[in-house]
């Protein structure tokens, strides 16, 4: 008679590897739609090329803030993932990794993140507090704000002003209309985001952007991209005109375009794959205006 070896049970995995699934390490989608607006106003509010300190200092922040912000997403939403298919196998919620840990990675990479803005000015120090703490407040939004992704909007612009502060030591109007337009832009993506679980979420009873606008969603989406480009054009043009600023925007548009043809049937999977790639269109962005102040316009 013919036995069937038993399947080897997989081996356990070691603390680094849950503690980078937490942040999300192998995911930069997730830190570069933070990153690129950044970049575009550090270069704006600085006239061009920062210098490598700033450079280094928005770039590390960016990253370990969002890796910050995963942590303490997770911790929030740890009894919500385990009914959200795309979810329930995160660390914490799946036991892996326990709340006291959790949140001691996420203090140790703000208190990191913190160190780089004590590099800076006491203007970047000031605004980073009301970051970090809309940052901390905004997973529990989901339970009574109808549109929780204008609050994410408002944490990961944050790094709009302080980049204006850092470069200029102070914040103009211009970087609180460019706050304005990156929130448009992530009420764009992350509504795609959420459309993905808009079914789980449903049944869960939180709030979301995708419920809350309903068969608007497309639509909403298609206007929140075309506020986000108008209002960075229009500020970008100010400050760096050129056939290549203008050509960028052209293409950045496009892909706004691409993206109501993934999310107009409101599939999962195109919903993701617009999430996914969204980084790209802020990149683009950044592009144009990096290379009209390299080129001299």
């Amino acid at each position: 008679m013919t036995t069937t070896a038993p399947h080897p049970a997989p081996a356990p995995r070691g603390k680094l590897s849950l503690y980078l699934d937490l942040i999300r390490w192998d995911r930069p989608a997730g830190w570069l739609v933070l990153y690129w607006p950044t970049l575009g106003a550090l270069w704006l509010a600085a006239g061009g090329w920062p210098g490598w300190h700033l450079f280094i200092v928005f770039t590390l922040g960016t990253v370990l803030m969002r890796s910050a912000g995963c942590c303490i997403n997770d911790v929030a939403d740890r009894d919500i993932d385990r009914h959200v298919k795309r979810t329930a196998q995160r660390p914490i919620t799946s036991g892996h990794i326990s709340v006291k840990e959790a949140l001691a990675v996420g203090a140790v990479l703000a208190l990191l993140a913190f160190a780089l803005a004590l590099t800076t000015n006491g203007a970047v120090i000031a605004w980073s507090v009301p970051a970090l703490l809309v940052t901390i407040a905004y997973p529990f939004t989901k339970r009574f704000f109808a549109m929780p992704q204008a609050v994410l909007g408002v944490a990961f612009g944050f790094g709009i002003p302080m980049a204006y502060a850092a470069a200029q030591g102070r914040v103009p109007l211009e970087a609180l209309w460019l706050f304005m337009g990156k929130i448009a832009l992530v009420l764009a993506y992350d509504t795609e985001y959420a459309m993905v679980d808009r079914d789980d979420d449903l049944k869960i009873g939180i709030k979301t952007s995708a419920i809350t606008l309903g068969r608007l969603d497309v639509v909403a989406i298609m206007v929140f991209y075309a506020v986000y480009l108008a209002v960075w054009l229009w500020v970008s043009a100010k400050h760096a005109p050129s056939v290549i600023l203008y050509m960028a925007f052209a293409v950045a548009a496009a892909q706004a375009v691409w993206h109501y043809t993934l999310i107009r049937g409101r599939t999962r999977e195109g919903c993701f794959t617009a999430f996914k790639q969204n980084h790209w269109l802020s990149f683009t962005v950044f592009v144009g205006i990096a290379l009209s102040y390299a080129l001299g316009g």
